[in-house]
């Protein structure tokens, strides 16, 4: 007896060997089940999970259709470009949507990161990152209120920090060490990002100093839905 793990290591096998292309309608959950020799049920869990990854695509009525895993946003990791301006000189329909700015508990990674005092407060400046009005990433920026006193204040108008600096007179810009991991998404990110808890999440934690003076100005964490971008390092 076959199990939704098989059937579903199946189709993505014939998915990355050609034999489906993007658009491609699959077999039906009829089809499938007497193929694999299980109920309807275990092929209509099998794409359902599918489709929550990002292979498959189901049209109502129709049935399910492979999804082009080549469309996909290539996410750079080089250079002292912002993230806005490099989606929309790839010609992204890109919006960022600032959706908290608030003061954090000590933390001594971020805290270091910063060179901030325990006794001084430090910002989190949160971004919804959209293209074509779906959301695709979370960008949070840790900002010292000793080096930027209006923070608290300003920081829910902010949509690119990159903009918010060079307002304040910086203009050239350094990256931190950066630091790769793998998460799965929480209620509140599943909310943020509208997916289900099986898309896996990069994590990028880095920093941006200024070139000049070499003084940190943000230590950044950012959450981009894996099933969205290829990666260019």
């Amino acid at each position: 007896m076959h199990d939704e793990m098989e059937i579903m290591d199946k189709l993505i096998a014939d998915m990355e060997a050609g034999i489906y292309e993007p658009d491609d309608k699959l077999p039906s959950e009829n089809d499938l089940a007497r193929l694999f020799k299980v109920p309807r049920m275990t092929a209509r869990k099998a794409y359902e999970k599918l489709q929550d990854l990002g292979y498959v695509y189901s049209r109502q009525g129709k049935g399910s259709f492979v999804r082009d895993q080549h469309q996909r946003i290539p996410l750079l990791f080089s250079g002292n470009e912002s993230f806005s301006r490099k989606m929309i000189h790839m010609g992204y329909d890109y919006q960022s949507r600032n959706i908290f700015c608030d003061p954090i508990e000590y933390n001594h990674k971020v805290y270091k990161a910063l060179e901030a005092q325990p006794e001084e407060r430090v910002f989190r400046i949160g971004r919804l990152r959209l293209i074509d009005n779906r959301p695709i990433a979370i960008h949070a920026s840790y900002v010292a209120e000793s080096m930027f006193p209006d923070i608290g204040r300003t920081g829910r108008d902010i949509t690119s920090m990159f903009d918010f600096y060079r307002g304040k007179g910086y203009t050239g810009f350094e990256s931190m060490k950066t630091l790769l991991s793998v998460t799965y998404p929480g209620r509140k990110e599943r909310e943020l990002l509208a997916c289900t808890s099986l898309i896996p999440l990069l994590v990028v934690e880095t920093g941006c100093l200024d070139s000049q003076t070499n003084k940190p100005l943000e230590y950044t964490r950012i959450m981009y839905r894996s099933d969205y971008f290829t990666y260019e390092l």
